[in-house]
């Protein structure tokens, strides 16, 4: 007789992955949108806005675990966005994750490092580079820098 078979989360603890709270700020539409359905088909809880001034306003409302952000926006720059939640607090900022097209030097990745990113992609955005970075998060562990 052969021994049923049972399925072994990979994920720990209770074997539950929470969904995020995530925000998407990018001026280019279309990027924006694209990254919040794949991230909403995931699972996540997206909200998305053009602007980085709007980015700030809405992380006081959405209270969001993850944060994408281009660099190169009208309003705040990704940068500014980055700094100000790093600022506003500390290590109990949202995960910081810019992507930018226009900013891919190696110096561009060191000034959002010194801002406040914890990571920096770049554009167009691989979700199979981004899913992972977030997945910490979701299995419940403390740990968001890589």
């Amino acid at each position: 007789m052969e021994k049923p078979f049972r399925v072994v989360s990979s994920v720990g603890g209770d074997g539950r992955r929470r969904p995020l709270r995530v925000l998407i700020a990018d001026d280019e539409r279309d990027t924006a949108m694209t990254l919040a359905a794949i991230l909403r088909d995931k699972g996540h809880e997206v909200q998305t806005v053009l602007r980085g001034d709007e980015a700030l306003e809405l992380c006081r409302l959405f209270r969001p675990d993850v944060v994408i952000t281009d660099i190169n926006m009208p309003g705040e720059s990704g940068y500014a966005v980055a700094r100000e939640l790093r600022d506003r607090h500390g290590q109990l900022a949202p995960l910081l994750i810019a992507i930018s097209g226009k900013w891919t030097q190696t110096s561009d990745r060191q000034v959002g490092k010194a801002v406040g990113f914890d990571h920096y992609l770049l554009k167009p955005c691989n979700p199979a580079e981004l899913l992972p970075l977030m997945e910490p998060l979701r299995i419940g562990s403390a740990q968001k820098h890589a």
